[in-house]
């Protein structure tokens, strides 16, 4: 079993590509773009292999093709596997992706990490899924109401500041 900690900052499928005598795993725009990540820090990264041991056989489907989901190129990929840690659903073309890490009506306490392009507070919770709250500022710690969810995004309004 994968142990997965509060402060994962995001989680993707990518490639170890080889370049001269480096290796490189790239790091998806969207990550930079929601601030998950910024460039110029550092980093602790964990790697997975694609298919743990005790997964092999049941990413199999039917017609015996691999279940994966798309990389960061939007290749297809694997995902890490961590027993009943992360609830997953199969997306439109029967990738495995994991179920966001809230529901609608939900409340919970959440701190807002930045402001997003329209202004609204922008809370990362599990595995770097973004809660969006209106009228929250950066290091405001309210309690919030789940509104709406999306596969990789919430929304929420503050109940209790």
């Amino acid at each position: 079993m994968v142990e997965i900690t509060d402060s994962l900052a995001c989680l993707y499928t990518g490639r170890v590509e080889s370049r001269g005598d480096d290796y490189v795993v790239t790091v998806p725009a969207s990550e930079i773009e929601h601030g998950s990540v910024s460039v110029g820090e550092t980093y602790r990264i964990a790697v997975l292999d694609r298919t743990a041991p005790d997964e092999e056989e049941s990413a199999s489907a039917a017609d015996g093709d691999a279940v994966s989901a798309p990389d960061a190129n939007g290749s297809a990929g694997g995902t890490p596997a961590d027993d009943d840690q992360r609830p997953t659903s199969r997306g439109a073309a029967g990738a495995v992706q994991p179920d966001p890490p809230v529901s609608e009506g939900e409340v919970r306490e959440v701190t807002i990490e930045t402001l997003g392009d329209k202004g609204d507070g922008i809370a990362k919770i599990e595995r770097g899924y973004v809660v969006i709250v209106p009228d929250a500022e950066p290091g405001e710690e309210p309690t919030v109401e789940i509104t709406s969810v999306r596969e990789n995004v919430s929304f929420a309004n503050v109940v209790e500041e």
